[in-house]
């Protein structure tokens, strides 16, 4: 096999310009989005090249009882395409984000060179979440997921975005290493399995490492045999290749503020899940090539956070393996221990996220972080729950429940908060073992991976669970227009950059 080639950074241009739309620079501009407010709609378009002609294809639209949205051709030499939009009232982040990823989707299916993006009559806070919303969705649309055609699809000719009339200069760096991140956590995980095997992934991460400065260490099998990480070490045992293992990643930031926390991330990196000895039927392995993007987001968010400079220290874990099938697979009713000494006693094999997160999780605490966040595609009963438009998010720090609830909603990466009481551990109860790797039954299974997982966390610690629900939805989410979302890089930037999770994390 070829050695495999990292994504080529986005192309996309990004050209702000205060000044409005007019027709010279129309004639410019492949297809134009124009985002009107919710009321005095048509008013907006007043000082717009062919207003009247906007105007009348609204009213055509409104009398069909149509989307609030309409698409019309402009009689200019350049025959712009353009899109019409009405913003909801009282929007949200996520609905910001959706129209933007409609639109961009919209304009894109006539294969400009050049987008322009205009929001007449909204207030100028509206027309900045506006813009901040195009460019995300532009990033997301115009970056070029992995493809293995013998015949590769034409490329997208879209080079350019421009923002018009927002008024002063937005900083959008946080937008681009959002992007960033989460490009890169959707182009990993959409890699099929032979092509990103525990092996090249740990050769993709050293490559990143050694462009971004990052300290790394993989711990193997025979280092982790020595840890006594029996939990991890459980899962890989049918593997016919013995390279599972954990990377911790090491970011040092050159100007570190005196007394900020240390920043743990934790990622579940099942490379390929078959369930095990309880295997998957067809449907439910189909896709388990995706089981790694827990790995995959903790990544992203360190890249994202890496781009953006910050002042604290992050240590970023990521545990890789498969979860195979053969002579040498672990089993019900087998018992492990830990790394921090818990013993195991092994329920299902198809519960094998918890495992190797368990002692992923014991080694990132002895590090002694001022808060651990971990992603993993966990549960099921999660997203049953949640549908997969939500993700679900635990802590053991109850007075973080708002914070995590506010930072999904600022993000547009939406999660929802679930209980964490003592009781359910009664569900967990061994004769064998210290604790059940899962309950027989699934009701409630997210909430009892969660204990499970609480275990290997100490208590002076804030810790954060992310089941990630929403990690795939056919037909995209909020700015993301493919079927694997990435969910996760936003929210944990937003979380640690407005929402000051270090800061409040260590009140």
């Amino acid at each position: 096999m070829t050695e495999l080639e990292l994504p080529e950074p986005n192309s996309l241009r990004i050209v702000q310009a205060p000044q409005a739309i007019n027709e010279k620079r129309l004639e410019r501009v492949d297809f134009l989005i124009v985002v009107l407010p919710p009321t005095h709609t048509e008013s907006a378009l007043a000082d717009l090249p062919y207003a009247d002609r906007m105007r009348a294809a609204l009213r055509r639209s409104r009398a069909l009882s149509a989307v609030p949205a309409v698409r019309l051709g402009l009689p200019n030499q350049r025959n712009t395409g353009t899109s019409l939009a009405v913003l909801p009232k009282d929007a949200s982040t996520f609905q910001y984000l959706t129209l933007a990823r409609k639109l961009i989707a919209d304009a894109l299916s006539v294969n400009p060179t050049n987008i322009a993006v205009a929001a007449p009559g909204l207030p100028e806070a509206s027309v900045k979440r506006v813009m901040e919303a195009m460019a995300a969705a532009a990033m997301a649309a115009a970056f070029e997921m992995p493809t293995f055609k013998s015949s590769p699809p034409q490329r997208s000719r879209f080079r350019n975005l421009n923002l018009l009339g927002h008024g002063e200069r937005m900083q959008l760096d946080r937008t681009n290493a959002e992007a960033v991140g989460n490009n890169m956590a959707r182009w990993l995980t959409a890699l099929p399995p032979n092509q990103l095997a525990v092996n090249v992934y740990v050769d993709l991460v050293r490559r990143l490492a050694r462009s971004h400065g990052w300290k790394l260490r993989f711990h193997d099998e025979r280092a982790l045999k020595k840890s006594g990480a029996g939990a991890f070490l459980a899962v890989g045992q049918a593997s016919k290749n013995p390279d599972s293992g954990i990377v911790h990643l090491r970011y040092e930031p050159a100007n570190r503020t005196p007394g900020r926390p240390r920043l743990a991330l934790v990622g579940k990196g099942i490379c390929f899940d078959t369930g095990g000895v309880n295997l998957k039927p067809f449907r439910g392995m189909l896709d388990m090539h995706h089981d790694m993007q827990g790995s995959a987001v903790a990544l992203g968010t360190l890249l994202a956070l890496s781009e953006l400079e910050v002042d604290y220290p992050i240590d970023c874990w990521l545990a890789l393996s498969e979860n195979q099938i053969g002579p040498g697979a672990y089993k019900s009713h087998d018992v492990v221990t830990a790394c921090n000494g818990t013993t195991i006693e092994v329920i299902h094999t198809d519960a094998e996220g918890r495992m190797v997160l368990a002692d992923t999780l014991a080694l990132a605490a002895r590090r002694k972080p001022g808060v651990i966040i971990d992603f993993a595609t966990l549960t099921g009963t999660c997203v049953t729950a949640l549908t997969t438009r939500y993700s679900g998010v635990f802590t053991n720090q109850p007075k973080l429940d708002g914070l995590l609830r506010s930072a999904g909603s600022g993000s547009g990466e939406r999660v929802w908060t679930f209980p964490l009481d003592d009781d359910f551990d009664e569900d967990l109860e061994s004769k064998l073992a210290d604790v059940r790797q899962c309950d027989i039954g699934s009701d409630g299974d997210h909430i009892h991976a969660a204990r499970f997982l609480k275990r290997f966390v100490p208590d002076n610690i804030p810790w954060i669970h992310v089941d990630m629900a929403a990690g795939n939805r056919k037909g995209g989410l909020g700015h993301i227009p493919t079927e694997v979302i990435g969910f996760g890089v936003r929210f944990a930037v937003h979380l640690l950059q407005t929402e000051g999770l270090l800061d409040r994390a260590g009140d």
